[in-house]
């Protein structure tokens, strides 16, 4: 099947970043709302979370969306075993910068692709360690008025400001800091019967 089939390609995301990103693929798709319930599971791992709401994700569209070839990804980000979600405040991503001073976080991120009509899902994760700089108050203050980070796990944006604030980022997939791992998108995309190139 080639890119132009007539299967059409979805993002489960409203993330503007993930569409960014995804993109950057030159393959043409749309996007959907996939309405799931991001609240972590009692005892549950932080890669794990990432995993599972990659998967429910892209199988909550692909329900409505059977013949679609669905793409589903979520970040989480880990600090000591600890999840670290959107902080979403003001408040909440300075505590949460204040909490990563001088700490190594790692960010998984997981994408899964689904086809509901063929049957066919397979999930990929991509994990990122980031290591902080030791923040003062006055840093974490200077960059949240800068940039607004409450839409991302843990509070940093590494493509924009927020790289300032870090030591050292170690990666298998640069994007998959951003918000979707292109690498490991691209070889499920491959698998579901897409072309790239």
């Amino acid at each position: 099947m080639s890119a132009s089939a007539s299967f059409a390609l979805v993002l489960a995301s409203t993330s503007r970043y993930r569409r960014e990103l995804l993109a950057r693929l030159a393959l043409p798709f749309e996007t959907a709302a996939p309405d799931v319930d991001e609240t972590p599971r009692a005892g549950e791992a932080p890669r794990e979370l990432a995993l599972r709401l990659a998967l429910e994700k892209a199988q909550a569209v692909a329900a409505r969306k059977p013949q679609a070839i669905v793409i589903g990804s979520d970040q989480v980000a880990d600090l000591h075993g600890q999840p670290l979600g959107k902080p979403g405040t003001h408040e909440r991503a300075a505590a949460q910068l204040a909490r990563m001073s001088g700490q190594t976080v790692l960010f998984h991120t997981a994408v899964a692709v689904v086809q509901a009509s063929r049957g066919f899902a397979q999930s990929s994760l991509a994990t990122v360690t980031v290591r902080f700089r030791t923040l003062d108050a006055a840093t974490i203050e200077r960059y949240l008025l800068a940039e607004q980070p409450y839409d991302c796990a843990g509070s940093a944006k590494s493509e924009g400001l927020g790289i300032a604030l870090l030591q050292a980022i170690e990666s298998v997939d640069p994007t998959a800091l951003i918000g979707l791992p292109l690498i490991r998108t691209a070889q499920l995309l491959r698998a579901a019967g897409l072309t790239l190139p």
